[in-house]
């Protein structure tokens, strides 16, 4: 079994999009329906009040999703870790549509669980 994680990077967001609490709470509630995920509870966020920048996290029973907002730099980055494999979501399609991203670099990871054609005594541990 193999996990996935997401790392995305969105730039020349809208400033106001990424100031916009319901814009971001929007954009959860996309992903974690297109993909399937269940919520273990509200996701929780943070506005600080100097950039109007915003943290938000969401606990799943998949594992994790947040996102952190820069409008000062126009940037958004995002990371979704699922435990169970899911479909790629098109997030550069998605940050143009609800943020206005320019260019949007995302990484994908697969993470295993096991060790996967290694021995044990091979694999360094720190």
């Amino acid at each position: 079994m193999t996990g996935i994680e997401w790392i995305v990077e969105a730039h020349g967001c809208c400033p106001d999009r990424l100031r916009d609490l319901a814009a971001l709470q929007r954009l959860f509630a996309q992903l974690i329906g297109d993909l399937d995920l269940h919520p273990c509870a509200p996701a929780q966020w943070h506005t600080f009040p100097d950039s109007g920048g915003i943290t938000g996290v969401s606990m799943l029973s998949e594992s994790h999703l947040t996102c952190h907002s820069f409008p000062e730099y126009g940037a958004l980055c995002l990371n979704l870790f699922c435990c169970r494999p899911r479909p790629d979501w098109d997030f550069p399609r998605h940050l143009r549509e609800s943020l206005g991203a320019q260019d949007v670099h995302v990484r994908r990871l697969d993470r295993p669980y096991g060790l996967i054609g290694a021995a044990v005594s091979d694999r360094q541990h720190v």
